[in-house]
């Protein structure tokens, strides 16, 4: 009797510390974006801004202010104040009377101002800083204000290119139906359309020819979404992803950003196939030459051009992808998927050390929505689901094994 009441007591010492064990799993922190907020400034790492009752002021990428004030007016109330005319062409619309805005939403990946008018203003706190003005529901015209310093260069209906005094340029894009030009006071004036955009990509190391391509895409509409992974927190060692939406119709989530992978899923409400544009920083995708991108578990070709990447969202047999590696300075690479259809695609995106690293951890299941999952991970689910069922299978292994030595010793005893 005395040995079964040591073995009974025993038992209770190794399952009152074997639940704790278990229960040991550290709980991931909150990354939901903070509530609604109202705010007249924000500041982030790249982007910083303020706001006024009725315009954005003082946008700034990397401590270089490239817009001085940014407002936004709809076309129907423009009209009915008598702020504007279009009898003169866009070029004499110099101001209007502008909508009031509100600073809504602050992260840390951008904030979001609304506008009375139907618009939204989304900055986007990466190296490019990122600006889309988005008309909503209705045709909006939109003033930017450039400093005296600044230059502004029309290139075509849909973009304006401005160099500032220390030479960074950047460049203003309508991607839908409307058009950008500088205006009789040397500033910008836009019309856009109902779902347009009028979109401001910043470069502080110059723009070159992949960047006008870039620009193109974004102008006609093939592209549809920019992700920009990067790194965040104090030291670097966190990653962040950000998406800066360009079609209205088209919405992209990143569902997985860690060294070596980004996994992501595209959304669209129409069938015809569509760009998405990741800019990845050199910790996020190491080696972008030996890139690996699958759609829907199916590898994507490489394309050798642009026009081949358009081509593969014109009905192309294959999704395709183009690496488009930036300056070394800036240790990143611009990672264009073509997608040849819709309406709801899943994009991986791994370095080629990466996918053999995991292949060889173990051998290929499948997930739940059928997808393929290799090496460490599928070890960690099925770890972490049933307990594993060999050495090293967790607490409750451990806690068999103890009860089955004691009760031997029980017999033992006896």
């Amino acid at each position: 009797m005395k040995s079964k009441a040591i073995v009974l007591t025993t038992l209770l010492v190794v399952a009152g510390s074997a639940v704790p064990a278990a229960a040991a799993t550290p709980t991931q922190q909150s990354t939901q974006a903070p509530t609604a907020q109202q705010g007249s400034a924000y500041t982030g790492t790249h982007v910083a801004f303020e706001t006024t009752a009725d315009a954005v002021v003082d946008y700034s990428v990397n401590n270089d202010t490239v817009i001085d004030s940014m407002s936004v007016q709809s076309q129907g109330t423009a009209k009915s104040q008598g702020d504007t005319t279009l009898d003169g062409g866009l070029s004499g619309v110099t101001s209007v009377n502008a909508a009031a805005v509100s600073l809504d939403t602050r992260t840390d990946l951008g904030a979001t101002v609304t506008t009375d008018s139907d618009a939204t203003i989304a900055t986007h706190d990466n190296e490019r800083g990122i600006l889309v003005v988005s008309s909503g529901n209705n045709d909006q015209y939109v003033m930017v204000n450039i400093s005296s310093e600044t230059e502004a260069e029309r290139e075509s209906d849909d973009r304006v290119v401005v160099t500032t005094d220390d030479g960074t340029e950047g460049t203003f894009i309508v991607a839908g139906d409307g058009a950008v030009t500088v205006n009789e006071r040397g500033n910008l004036s836009a019309n856009l359309t109902e779902d347009s955009s009028l979109v401001f990509r910043s470069y502080p190391d110059g723009r070159d020819d992949d960047d006008r391509q870039t620009e193109q895409l974004i102008a006609n509409g093939t592209a549809a979404a920019e992700v920009t992974v990067m790194e965040t927190g104090e030291d670097g060692s966190e990653l962040a992803a950000d998406v800066a939406n360009y079609s209205q119709d088209t919405s992209v989530e990143v569902t997985e950003s860690a060294e070596g992978t980004v996994n992501m899923t595209a959304t669209r409400t129409q069938e015809d196939g569509r760009v998405v544009i990741t800019s990845v920083s050199e910790q996020a995708i190491s080696a972008t030459e030996d890139l690996r991108v699958t759609v829907d578990g199916e590898a994507a070709v490489e394309a050798s051009s642009y026009s081949e990447l358009e081509s593969a969202t014109n009905g192309g047999e294959n999704s395709r992808f183009l690496v488009s590696q930036r300056s070394e300075a800036e240790a990143s690479a611009d990672v264009f998927v073509a997608l040849n259809h819709f309406s709801s695609r899943d994009i991986s995106m791994q370095s080629d050390d990466t996918a053999t690293d995991n292949s060889e951890d173990g051998d290929e299941s499948t997930d739940n929505d059928g997808q393929t999952m290799t090496g460490s991970n599928t070890t960690a689910d099925a770890e972490t689901t049933s307990g594993g069922n060999g050495p090293g299978f967790g607490a409750l292994g451990a806690l068999l094994a103890i009860v089955g030595a004691l009760a031997i010793a029980v017999r033992h005893n006896e």
